[in-house]
């Protein structure tokens, strides 16, 4: 049996994926051990599972820069450049050391590392180990500033900066972009919601959404939802709620008179009077809620977006930064929903939006399509598959009992 070490920045949505993968590695007599920031991660966790802490906490200078970008809501080239200059790359070096003694500790034999956890990636090289993408979400696939080769190459001369802190060498360190394994990428989602994947190298595998066992809310009013009357769920995640207060205005306004419901997760200043028809929750039970919706509002959150999917549910999507608006685009693109403008979208709008969701045919079979296509993709068990084919395939060479440390 192998061991697996699992690398993720402190971000509940690339780790939440990785909970269900692990318990499958675990019932099939593997090893699994969790690296990260214990504020965030540990509590993200199986009860008794390894979890191995890279630093007592993340850095105040990389949590004020990533509070300061969910206000500025800037988008394009400039927020992608900010995102990774303020947040993901000084993550990477802050992660170094402490990855390097999860690894001396644990003496894994292959690791899964999450796509904006570059140190696991480094620390693999270092080490000589095999090691897996996990990709939790589908806008990161492909490399996004491709086609701007100024800000690609500035990039990538960072990234191999991180792996030369670790110890690769300048000429493998320049060849290797830790965001994209050469042996193994888990793509939590499907081809047919990404749409064209023929130039994807073969081993990039669409394993399907990863879902797990989420809190049980024993307070959620059920009965709330009986009846035949159509339910819309409304949710930004909770990051996004500082930019949120307009747009949860148009969401009260849009919704009020009509002949549909909706659960809205925002704290209660957001919405301070909202409309009969609308049920205000500061968080929801979002997995047991879905069977019981007809549509979801949401920013495009690539968990949100293939749990809706997965019961074939079609979208608005009010993309805000970041990967979302390459989902929403994905989404839009399939059939399975239809996309407005964040910062702009009227009530008019949104009630129109809401109403082409729930009204057309058209969306609700793309949706059902990829209903299918997400429950056929193998899940967990499908990625579990493809580590256990991957430690099989390395070099007895690779192996850390084969290794000082």
């Amino acid at each position: 049996m192998g061991r697996f070490l699992v690398v993720v920045p402190p971000l509940v949505g690339h780790t939440n994926p990785t909970v269900p993968l692990g318990r499958e590695l675990v019932q099939r007599g593997h090893a699994v051990a969790w690296a990260g920031h214990p504020e965030v991660i540990a509590d993200l966790l199986p009860r008794g599972a390894t979890f191995l802490p890279v630093a007592d906490a993340v850095p105040p200078a990389i949590v004020d820069a990533t509070n300061a970008r969910l206000e500025k809501r800037t988008g394009g080239i400039g927020g992608f450049a900010s995102l990774w200059e303020t947040c993901i790359l000084p993550l990477a070096h802050h992660m170094l050391p402490g990855t390097f003694v999860a690894v001396d500790e644990f003496r894994p034999d292959a690791l899964l590392v999450d796509q904006h956890a570059l140190a696991g990636a480094a620390v693999a090289e270092a080490r000589g180990l095999p090691w897996a993408t996990s990709a939790t979400t589908s806008a990161d696939l492909v490399d996004p500033i491709e086609a701007l080769p100024k800000v690609a190459g500035w990039l990538h001369e960072q990234m191999a900066g991180v792996l030369v802190a670790a110890g690769v060498g300048a000429e493998r360190a320049a060849a290797v972009d830790p965001r994209f394994s050469p042996h193994l990428l888990l793509a939590f989602t499907v081809a047919d919601l990404v749409g064209s994947v023929a130039s994807l190298p073969p081993h990039y595998a669409f394993v399907g959404p990863s879902f797990g066992d989420r809190p049980h809310d024993p307070s959620f009013p059920w009965d709330w939802l009986e009846g035949d009357t159509p339910t819309v769920l409304v949710s930004l995640g909770t990051l996004n709620w500082k930019t949120g207060e307009r747009f949860f205005a148009v969401v009260a306004e849009a919704f009020r008179g009509l002949d549909v419901r909706a659960v809205v997760v925002a704290p209660a200043d957001l919405m301070p009077d909202p409309p009969p028809n609308v049920l205000l929750r500061s968080w929801v039970p979002q997995l047991a809620l879905l069977p019981h919706l007809d549509a979801v509002v949401c920013h495009g959150g690539h968990n949100t977006v293939c749990e809706s999917l997965s019961h074939g549910i079609p979208l608005v999507i009010a993309a805000i930064r970041d990967d979302q608006p390459i989902i929403a685009d994905q989404v839009v693109r399939s059939g399975a929903g239809v996309r407005v403008k964040f910062t702009r979208v009227s009530p008019p709008e949104l009630r129109a939006a809401v109403g082409a969701v729930l009204g057309d045919p058209r969306h609700r079979a793309a949706a059902a399509r990829l209903r299918a296509s997400l429950d056929g993709a193998g899940g967990p068990a499908a990625a579990a598959d493809r580590l256990e084919a991957l430690l099989a395939s390395a070099p007895a060479s690779t192996s850390p009992s084969s290794k000082g440390t």
